[in-house]
């Protein structure tokens, strides 16, 4: 399954980055079609990239005089002042760096910053901003950050230098410090550079990185919640290994005992393991399929394939891939269980973010089983996170063909619908599309998805009490249901600003489910968001903890480094993002 846990999120389309969930915008949280976005704020006197980008590069005071400036002194006026005179000999640095002179213009902006008096530290800063600028031009990439660095000594809310300074550290791979320095800017300018944002985006996707690929590789595998197991289950229905122990499976002698539950061989590994799958004893699943591949007993091939989904479920896809490997090039396999294997294989592979090898492993599974619901179920599935929203309706049309009475797919194909008429602006489209979810919702009542996607269509429609009546539904359906408490409380404070009751409702859902990582994120952005960034780091550490994927691990890194980010800015400059 794609995601039992969060809703599908596409990779493209608009709204920020998500780390902008910790690097405060100042505005409610929205939930936009599976994904939560900061996007309420006027973009409206936004200048051109390049155009900001190009009046940063350039040093600061006219090479010439300007009206309603002071004029540049003549430096052969005995009468000058100190500040006159270093004036001047900016100036004639600017003149040098306009006609690409670096070297010369480092010199003038040296004689200015000797003449400069201490005391006059709004001109001084701007000196060593601009040789800092004649330094960028030439690569020096330490001396851009010593001449930086004097400038916000100087002047600490210095966006030029701050920004310049960030630049360099970033070249000289000091990502931490150019992460404090871009997020200062990114608050200073109140999100409104798209230059300084997407420096930012970059610099936390490369920590993020780093920090997830060390420590994803040292983690310890952690089983996830009996929930989220029967949930991702539940997304299969041509799942031999999910189905309960059949009567051909059952110990010889006990065939004729009606009524009594099967004893299984103590020779068979996957029958024991497929009881302690039905006693929901999910420890001991691994080393009973390790034992039947280990005899090369007659059930190798689902104990493989259920070894490989339990690798997957604890997030060792190292360990899964092996097996994955091995069931798909059993020939004489299930055809089943291969399509089941490449089902699982491609969704470990577009986690990976290597969407070309989950592709193929979906049509390929899609040649060798045709009438195969679950494959065009999960390849509808993947395509939407592809972004290609008419073969995902074809797909899911594809499913329910096979199984009219899957409801799971009659809900995402509408979902999916809805966000092609939403991205693409059509109204008549979207109206078409609720009207689906409508029709969803009544033909099938007991399927809790179709109330949870058509509820955060309905959120996107600002049709809130609607929506929270959709969550009910869900809860009453799946009271166990964490997820569904995270979006009940981020719809609270979407619709009432009511932050108390968003927050009892996610603590409802870490009470419920103590290792749903959805949660444990969602209220850490929260907490940023109330300016209670040390409560944020420690519950984006406990999500970090819980990650499935070293992707998802990557990301919830990159929301703990921009919410430490705004800790040490607030030390350092006193500078707080509005709240809350």
């Amino acid at each position: 399954m794609m995601a039992a846990s969060k809703p599908v999120e596409p990779q493209s389309g608009s709204g920020l980055p998500r780390w902008q969930l910790a690097l405060l915008v100042g505005t409610p949280i929205v939930l936009g079609v599976g994904a939560v976005y900061l996007w309420n704020r006027s973009r409206t006197k936004e200048k051109d990239g390049k155009e900001e980008d190009e009046e940063r590069k350039a040093p600061e005071g006219s090479a010439s005089p300007v009206q309603g400036q002071r004029s540049a002194p003549n430096p052969e006026q005995e009468n000058m002042s100190p500040l006159d005179r270093a004036q001047a000999a900016k100036n004639k640095g600017n003149k040098y760096f306009k006609a690409g002179k670096y070297e010369q213009a480092i010199q003038c902006y040296t004689e200015a910053i000797n003449l400069c008096p201490k005391e006059q530290k709004s001109d001084l800063s701007t000196f060593y901003q601009n040789r800092a600028a004649a330094y960028e031009q030439q690569s020096k990439w330490t001396e851009v950050v010593l001449d930086c660095s004097q400038a916000v000594e100087l002047n600490p809310r210095y966006v030029k230098a701050l920004f310049r300074r960030a630049k360099a550290l970033e070249r000289l791979d000091n990502k931490k410090e150019c992460l404090e320095d871009v997020t200062a800017v990114c608050i200073l300018e109140a999100f409104q550079n798209q230059q300084s944002m997407l420096l930012a985006d970059k610099v936390l996707k490369h920590l993020g990185k780093e920090k997830a690929k060390d420590k994803y590789k040292n983690r310890e595998p952690l089983m996830p919640s009996p929930q989220f197991i029967k949930s991702y289950f539940s997304s299969f229905t041509d799942d031999i290994i999910s189905q309960p122990l059949q009567k051909g499976e059952k110990k010889d002698e006990d065939k004729d005992k009606e009524g009594e539950a099967a004893e299984v061989s103590e020779s068979s590994g996957y029958l024991k393991a497929k009881q302690y799958m039905e006693e929901e004893n999910y420890d001991k699943i691994i080393s009973e399929c390790t034992k039947e591949v280990e005899s090369g007993g007659r059930y190798t091939a689902e104990a493989l394939l259920l070894r490989a989904t339990f690798y997957l479920l604890i997030g060792n896809a190292t360990a899964a891939q092996p097996d994955l490997d091995k069931v798909i090039n059993m020939q004489d396999a299930n055809v089943k269980l291969r399509a089941n294997a490449l089902i699982k294989r491609g969704s470990m592979y577009m986690q990976q973010q290597q969407p070309q090898l989950s592709t193929q492993d979906f049509n390929l599974a899609a040649d060798i089983d045709q009438h195969n619901a679950d494959v065009y179920h999960h390849r509808g599935q993947l395509k939407i996170l592809l972004d290609q929203v008419e073969d995902a309706v074809g797909d899911f049309d594809e499913c329910i063909k096979l199984r009219p009475d899957s409801a799971l797919a009659q809900a995402q194909k509408c979902f999916a619908l809805y966000r092609q008429a939403y991205t693409g602006n059509n109204p008549a489209q979207v109206q078409t599309a609720m009207d689906g979810f409508e029709d969803v919702i009544r033909r099938f009542p007991k399927c809790a998805e179709g109330y949870a996607l058509y509820a955060q269509a309905l959120t996107d429609q600002q049709q809130f009490g609607k929506a929270d009546e959709m969550y009910d539904k869900c809860i009453d359906l799946e009271p166990d249901n964490a997820t569904t408490y995270v979006h009940k409380g981020l719809l609270q404070l979407q619709w009432k600003q009511d932050v108390d009751m968003g927050l009892e409702l996610i603590s409802k859902a870490i009470e419920i489910d103590n290792k749903c990582d959805f949660a444990y994120e969602t209220m850490g952005t929260i907490e940023v968001q109330r300016g209670n960034l040390d409560k944020a780091i420690d519950m984006f550490n406990k999500a970090i903890n819980l990650a499935k994927s070293e992707m998802e691990m990557a990301h919830l890194y990159s929301l703990c480094d921009a919410a430490y980010a705004q800790t040490e800015v607030a030390r350092k400059y006193g500078l707080k993002p509005p709240t809350l």
